[in-house]
């Protein structure tokens, strides 16, 4: 896994994930890598602390079953290290770099890095100004993303967020040509096996690693997965000068699993139970996301909200260093709106006049009035009824309910579960569709011609053909 300068010790205590370690000489340093044979099979250790001058306590990051106190241990003298570069194109890995795709092992002379690494110099990183494109109009008018940028997908359970980056991939593999490294914080199996067959199927493997730490494995697994999805990322970034597309999911489950290490290292918790190292860890992995070199990481990632409370620290901290919000919405899923982007919560620094141009920072400011007007109003719809507004509120209330599902859109991963095509709409139709339902293009049209639709062409035949079917009836 790593190379160095080998000092041998010898397990002093087990605890669970947590195995205290006790060397003559040489005791290594905090998040070097050890390894202790059990019955034939290497487990890998990380030291977390150094209890005196001679013991380390470290956390396991495969199964402890087995181990017993006495067992020689091997300090590897530095962090970590996994294969990086051409060789691990299309496989399925582990947190120590090891395939499980059940195919080939990787060759033995692939390069290798270690997994804990400074960020790129400040001098050295490019600020994100060229627009990725998704094909999601939500996405794409209210919170536009960058390459070379970060954002995150923002919600509780059961709201779409994994569909939503499951959409976000397809979208892109079609028109992006650079690297895609997906990596799966506590994913279940069968996930891991879908993204697999999706990506075969879609032909896009053999530019794309997969990285997995999954919900069965212990907390130190989870915990250094996506160190070592984004080692493999800025290899092909600073090495091959390569544009990476780097997906996470979920970001959440990294911070629970180091709440779990923390409390298997006996530190005290802090707010909401969680370490007391969480902005710490949280800035760690974030700051590494970076253009440097004129290539470029983008990260998308899916942060999972507990019990849908955004002041969550966790949530927090997250939300800190992302440069597009898209916050998902109970209320909007539990209508039907799909995807259920809440157009007021989410937000992207790139909606700026200097970025995207002042058109489409207009539409997409006219089209958060109407939607927010909408919903200061809605109370008193619920009590009296649409009836008891004035004209210029109710034209307002029914152009918001027209852009709302305009807004949503089929997608091409739930083809199968709502046998609707999906559908990929450029920038300009969407502005364009906005702009005229806020204009009263489609006062006299009925809503249901607007759902689920791509652009407003189609919306349009929508209308005409229940027209027909109106007049023939």
């Amino acid at each position: 896994m790593t190379q160095g300068i080998a000092t041998t010790g010898h397990v002093s205590a087990v605890r669970g994930a947590v195995v205290d370690v006790a060397f003559d000489t040489g005791v290594p340093r905090v998040n070097d890598a050890l390894t202790v044979d059990i019955g034939g099979t290497p487990l890998l250790l990380e030291v977390q602390a150094q209890l005196d001058a001679r013991t380390v306590r470290t956390i396991a990051l495969q199964s402890t079953n087995g181990l017993r106190r006495g067992a020689v241990v091997q300090a590897l003298g530095g962090p970590i290290s996994v294969p990086v570069g051409d060789s691990v194109l299309g496989r399925l890995l582990d947190v120590t770099g090891t395939p499980g795709d059940r195919r080939d092992p990787l060759p033995a002379d692939a390069p290798k890095r270690p997994i804990h690494r400074a960020p790129a110099a400040l001098h050295n990183q490019g600020a994100p100004s060229e627009l990725f494109h998704t094909g999601i109009k939500v996405i794409d008018l209210l919170t536009p993303l960058a390459q070379g940028g970060k954002a995150a997908m923002f919600g509780g359970a059961g709201v779409g967020k994994t569909v939503l980056v499951m959409e976000l991939i397809h979208a892109m593999v079609a028109g992006y040509n650079g690297i895609s490294v997906f990596s799966g914080i506590g994913e279940r199996s069968r996930e891991g096996h879908e993204m697999l067959l999706e990506m075969t199927e879609a032909g896009v493997l053999d530019r794309t690693v997969l990285v997995y730490g999954q919900m069965n494995e212990p907390p130190g697994a989870r915990w250094r997965v996506p160190m070592t999805a984004l080692t493999i990322a800025e290899h092909f970034r600073d090495a091959d000068k390569r544009n990476v597309l780097l997906l996470m999911d979920n970001v959440f489950r990294f911070v629970q699993a180091g709440a779990e290490v923390s409390g298997l290292l006996g530190r005290l918790p802090s707010r909401v139970g969680y370490q007391p190292t969480l902005a710490t860890e949280v800035a760690q992995l974030q700051e590494r996301i970076a253009s440097a070199g004129g290539a470029s990481v983008t990260a998308i990632e899916a942060v999972y909200v507990p019990a849908d409370d955004f002041t969550d620290p966790a949530v927090i901290a997250i939300a800190g260093h992302v440069d597009s919000m898209v916050v998902l919405s109970r209320a909007m899923a539990a209508d039907g709106m799909y995807p259920a982007v809440d157009p007021i919560a989410s937000s992207s620094v790139l909606l700026d006049p200097l970025i995207v141009g002042a058109d489409h920072v207009a539409v997409a400011n006219d089209v958060r009035r109407a939607i927010e007007h909408y919903r200061e109003l809605q109370d008193v719809i619920s009590l009296l009824g649409m009836e008891e507004l004035g004209r210029d509120d109710r034209q307002m209330v029914e152009r918001a309910r027209r852009l709302q599902r305009f807004l949503t859109q089929p997608f091409t991963v739930t083809e199968a579960m709502t046998g609707i095509e999906g559908r990929s709409v450029a920038l300009a139709d969407t502005i364009a569709g906005c702009r005229a339902i806020l204009d009263g293009e489609t006062d006299d049209w009925d809503e249901a011609s607007l759902y689920l639709i791509g652009t407003l062409d189609e919306a349009r035949e929508k209308e005409e053909a229940a027209k027909s079917r109106g007049k023939a009836a």
